[in-house]
Order: C-alpha cells, then sequence, then structure tokens
C-alpha cells in the first residue's frame, strides 16, 4: 500500500471510530476478494425483511435505511473489486431524532479476506486495522547502571513500553573488606537487574512474529555486560543488529538509539522519511530551481508533470493531501507522507508542510 493511500485509509478509519450508534444500527459489511457480490446483495435484502421485526421504531427505521442504502450501492457495481470490498453505513448524527445517514466504501490495495456482516454499536474495523499494521518491528532496549527502558519502533512510531530500576547504589569510598562487601552486593544487584531486564525483553518480544531486530543502547560497559551475561534468551539475542553508545534514558534515549542504528534500519519507514528529507534540503540549498515548496508552487508543478517527487506533511490538511496525492499519482510522481517526529519533519512543516523535488530545474 502506497503512503497516500495508507494515510486515507487511516483517516477514514479514525473517522469511523468516532462514530457509535444509540442502539445496534450500524452496519458493517465485509465482501473478501473473489466473492460474488450478487450473493451479498440477496443477503442484505433479506436482512430488510428480517428488521422490520425490530421492535424499536427509530432503531427499526436506521437499520432498515442503511440497508437500503448498501443495497442501492450494490447494484451501482458489476462486480466484486479485486481485493474485495468493505461497506460501512449507518445514520451516525449525535442529535436524538435527526437524520445523518451516511455510507462509505473501501476498496482496499490489500485483499481482505473477511466475508462480514454485522449490525452493531460501533463498525467492525479490525481487519482494515490490520492493514495498516506494519510488517516491520524493532525491539528497543536502553539499559544503564540505575535504569532501564524497553520500547518499540513501529513504523515511524517509537513507543516507551517499559522502565526499570536496579536498586543498585551509588559508588561509595571504602576501603578493606567495606569495599569487597559493597562489590560483592553491587554485582548481586546487577545480576538480577540483568536478569529482570531480560525476562521483560522476553515478555515483550518472544512472541512477536512481526520483530525483525532489536537495538541495544547505552553506556560502557553496562550495555556490553548485560549481552555477554547470557541472561537474554538466544532467540532474542540473535535478533539484536546494532549496538550503541548512548547516553540518554527514557524515551529521549529510544530516539537517539533510532537515531544512530540509521544504517541498519535502512530500510525503516522513520528512516526514509528522514532520508527524502534530507534529500529534498540539500537540493534546495545547492540546486534550490529544482525543488518547490508551499501549497501554490508545489501544485503547478505537480500539475506541469515537472515534480519528481512530492512530500507531504501528515498535518497538511487532508483534503488537500487527497488533492496532490491525486495529481502526483495522475503524473507518476512519487509520494512521501512525512510526520513531525524528526527535526527534518518539523523544518518542513515549518515550510508549508508541501513540497517536491522535481525531475528538472524550473526556468
Amino acid at each position: 500500500m502506497d503512503q497516500a493511500k495508507k494515510y486515507e485509509l487511516e483517516q477514514t478509519i479514525n473517522e469511523l471510530e468516532g462514530y457509535r450508534g444509540r442502539h445496534t444500527e450500524l452496519i458493517t459489511v465485509y465482501i473478501p476478494a473473489g466473492f460474488d457480490k450478487n450473493k451479498v446483495a440477496t443477503q442484505v435484502d433479506d436482512e430488510k425483511g428480517t428488521a422490520t421485526n425490530i421492535k424499536g421504531t427509530s432503531t427499526r427505521k436506521n437499520v432498515i435505511n442503511a440497508l437500503e442504502k448498501i443495497s442501492r450501492y450494490l447494484k451501482t457495481i458489476k462486480q466484486t473489486p479485486p481485493n474485495g470490498l468493505a461497506i460501512f453505513s449507518g445514520n451516525v448524527s449525535d442529535i436524538e431524532g435527526r437524520e445523518d445517514l451516511r455510507i462509505w466504501t473501501i476498496e482496499p490495495d490489500i485483499p481482505i479476506k473477511t466475508r462480514m456482516y454485522r449490525c452493531d454499536q460501533t463498525f467492525v474495523l479490525e481487519p482494515l486495522q490490520e492493514m495498516l499494521e506494519t510488517e516491520e518491528v524493532y525491539g528497543l532496549l536502553i539499559i544503564e547502571r540505575k535504569e532501564a527502558t524497553i520500547g518499540i519502533l513501529e513504523g515511524k512510531r517509537i513507543t516507551s513500553l517499559q522502565r526499570l530500576t536496579s536498586g543498585i547504589p551509588g559508588k561509595i569510598k571504602a576501603g578493606g573488606q567495606s569495599a569487597a562487601r559493597f562489590s560483592r552486593i553491587t554485582e548481586g544487584l546487577a545480576k538480577e537487574f540483568f536478569r529482570r531486564v531480560a525476562e521483560q525483553m522476553k515478555e515483550h518480544f518472544f512472541d512477536n512474529k512481526k520483530l525483525k531486530g532489536i537495538l541495544v543502547g547505552g553506556p560502557i560497559p553496562t550495555k556490553d555486560e548485560f549481552l555477554e551475561t547470557g541472561q537474554l534468551v538466544t532467540k532474542l539475542k540473535e535478533k539484536v543488529i546494532a549496538v550503541k553508545d548512548i547516553g540518554d534514558t527514557g524515551l529521549p534515549g529510544l530516539k537517539d538509539l533510532v537515531n544512530v542504528s540509521q544504517e541498519e534500519l535502512a530500510e525503516l519507514e522513520i528512516i526514509k522519511q528522514k532520508k527524502i528529507l534530507e534529500r529534498f534540503f540539500l537540493t534546495l540549498a545547492k540546486e534550490p530551481n529544482k525543488t518547490a515548496y508551499g501549497e501554490t508552487e508545489t501544485k503547478i508543478r505537480l500539475e506541469q508533470g515537472s515534480a519528481e517527487t512530492l512530500i507531504i506533511s501528515n498535518e497538511f490538511p487532508q483534503e488537500k493531501i487527497k488533492e496532490f496525492s491525486k495529481l502526483a499519482e495522475n503524473m507518476g510522481t512519487e509520494i512521501y507522507i512525512v510526520t513531525k517526529e524528526t527535526t527534518e519533519g518539523i523544518q518542513f512543516d515549518n515550510l508549508g508542510g508541501v513540497g517536491a523535488i522535481l525531475r528538472y530545474a524550473a526556468s
């Protein structure tokens, strides 16, 4: 799924999630790829007959009207689209007694495998939400003497999952037997801390089938000692693809870890975003006439067909994103939707949130 279509689907899902029927009157229909839409149309017509038995006058009316809207739509298409079809319909008015009957139809880029008819208080969105899930997930660990932070990187999103503290006391000046005793105590606490961290890493990541790798960061020598103790189960230790010197802890530390692991994460979405923005700003600095930014100039370049790559901030107005993406698709222009999760993303948003790298210098 390309970025523009993924963004559009994400926005539609967010909208549908916000609706709630007063009763079980919001209708969800999923038609899987290759399934005969006429069979679904027959089922919808049958459901209209069943709906006449609903006791509540308002609910009965809303369900029948929504089914009728779906039935009329199905008559307008000859067959099920190649990847299937998702249909949502119902009265979504938030004012009692007022009607706001709507229908949404989605032809996804990824085949629908689910066949479903559901009448409920909410729309069933899980099959579409699964399409948005990233296929690659990276585990993150920042570990230092006093604490550890476990996190996860999914697409562009970095999330802190858990913070653990070691209970190891700070360094003290002591001599003789006191120093030896203090060393034994801290060594024991460190081993226990490493054991707990490894246990929680297993809890978070062992059964995650999408886990592609693990990044470990922290000061020397703590992170290395943790990996050398053998506490981390073999399956996860084999997933460690980068070990980096990191000073920060918590979420800032996790972000630093991702930032310094760009080589290892070259194919990941957040790095792709960073690289395309770096390319945009480098071109802007060295060959400004091979870039465009701002709504007016970028639109002109798209319409001329001179834009090689369109870049849009996800905070740009949704309708404008759809408009510019459509222009780009018509001209064979590559599309990138970027966020403000990187410094470059913030800088780009400050330029207006839309721009392009051109195929040739503008005159």
